[in-house]
């Protein structure tokens, strides 16, 4: 299987799961020993695994429902997103606030995001971030602050940027490719900036973690080439090819943001969720047994394997959106592939799961199941690697239309856990 898009339109309510009570023990015999009567009686200990949520603010997926809300509704719509995460037994939220080179907090770098307004750059008139964290930690969630570093526009048009916008006023950074704008990553000035413009939001709010998507350099798209022949003649001499550099580009910009949030906050997490195959075995005898059309290292210049293996970042949450059994891309292969990875490093493995295919009748037969997000479940239990689960998207966990989140708490959420630390 090919790319796979993070979208999924549902809405609906969802009430409340009360916490099942503690089964009474039965009386013990006569002469029980004191050692099985203390075991009988311990209350259960709470578990220790990552229970995420993506929650998307692209195109408004998730959250703001649509743009040019009041402050209020804004708030309120994001606080019922965070009780719905609680409802279900959650303990992390991972909220994106650099959808496309701009923020959900009030930045000196890059202007506020259209998709609270309507308008990029207009002030909301409230701190979705500061309020998404104090929120959060009321609850007893951790906030993730979600980034994609590279990505400017949905359009590949600058003037509709805002004037004040960096890319318009470093037209030099900017890269049109496949109807979209993206900022250069072989530009040394460029990692530096968006090192800068992320990291301020880490300055300014106690988050928990750090966390980037699966966007580098973009998808590739038929019939086109992304346009960095500049940065490269500048950059690149000292690498066998170009790929090599552009992996290298992205390695930087890893490594030097992993330390700079270490020197702004030390102890938040830092985390990637990479598209799920670093490469197909027929491609590199060490990839997965798959036939995925993108493979990050390749496609992507993301050397997600690396990044595991020499412990860059805390934790990795590969997007393993394929079911069960799918011949391309195999959950049940992708699983202990990764596991094997994560095995003996520093870095945590959780898993990037599709709720949004749940139900969904363009998806096929194995997702109409809403059993088979539980199964993924069952079988990640079997490596200790896993360390919990990540799902897409909040909007997805809040409606549940086909019970699949249901079934999943159900069956492996019956009581809290806290996130590895």
């Amino acid at each position: 299987m090919g790319r796979v898009t993070r979208r999924a339109f549902t809405v609906a309510a969802l009430a409340s799961l009360a916490v099942p009570r503690e089964a009474v023990a039965a009386p013990e015999p006569p002469g029980a020993s004191l050692e099985k009567r203390s075991t009988v009686h311990r209350p259960r200990r709470t578990a220790t695994e990552m229970r995420g949520m993506w929650l998307a603010t692209v195109d408004n997926r998730d959250w703001p429902s649509r743009t040019g809300l009041s402050a209020a509704r804004q708030r309120g719509e994001l606080t019922a997103l965070l009780d719905a995460a609680v409802r279900r037994r959650l303990n992390t939220v991972i909220l994106q606030v650099r959808p496309t080179a701009d923020a959900l907090w009030p930045s000196p770098y890059e202007p506020w995001s259209r998709y609270l307004t309507g308008t990029q750059g207009k002030d909301p008139g409230w701190d979705p971030l500061g309020t998404a964290v104090k929120e959060a930690h009321a609850r007893g969630l951790r906030l993730h602050a979600w980034f994609n570093p590279y990505r400017v526009a949905l359009n590949d048009d600058p003037a509709r940027l805002v004037a004040s916008h960096p890319a318009r006023r470093h037209p030099d950074w900017v890269v049109s490719y496949g109807g979209k704008l993206y900022y250069n990553p072989g530009l040394p000035e460029v990692r530096a900036f968006v090192q800068q413009a992320m990291l301020d939001a880490v300055t300014k709010y106690p988050v928990d973690g750090v966390h980037f998507d699966d966007y580098f350099y973009p998808y590739p798209v038929a019939g086109q080439s992304f346009d960095d022949d500049t940065a490269y003649d500048r950059y690149g001499g000292g690498f066998t090819n170009r790929a090599a550099w552009r992996r290298d580009n992205i390695d930087r910009l890893v490594r030097e943001t992993a330390a700079g949030i270490q020197r702004i906050r030390p102890g938040t997490q830092f985390g990637i969720s990479p598209f799920g195959v670093w490469r197909n075995a027929s491609t590199d005898s060490r990839g997965s047994d798959t036939r995925a059309g993108a493979q990050t290292y390749d496609d992507l210049y993301a050397d997600t394997r690396k990044w595991v293996r020499e412990g860059w970042i805390d934790y990795i949450v590969p997007q393993l959106y394929w079911n069960i059994g799918l011949a391309a891309a195999d959950y049940a292969t992708l699983v202990p592939w990764w596991a094997e990875v994560a095995r003996g490093s520093r870095t945590k493995l959780y898993v990037g799961e599709a709720l949004y295919k749940a139900g969904d009748p363009a998806q096929g037969a194995a997702w109409q199941d809403p059993a088979e997000l539980s199964r993924h479940l069952t079988l990640a239990k079997k490596y200790p690697e896993v360390r919990g689960h990540v799902y897409f998207a909040a909007k997805d966990v809040a409606a549940d239309p086909s019970g699949a989140m249901a079934r999943v708490v159900a069956d492996h959420y019956g009581q809290p856990a806290r996130p590895p630390r």
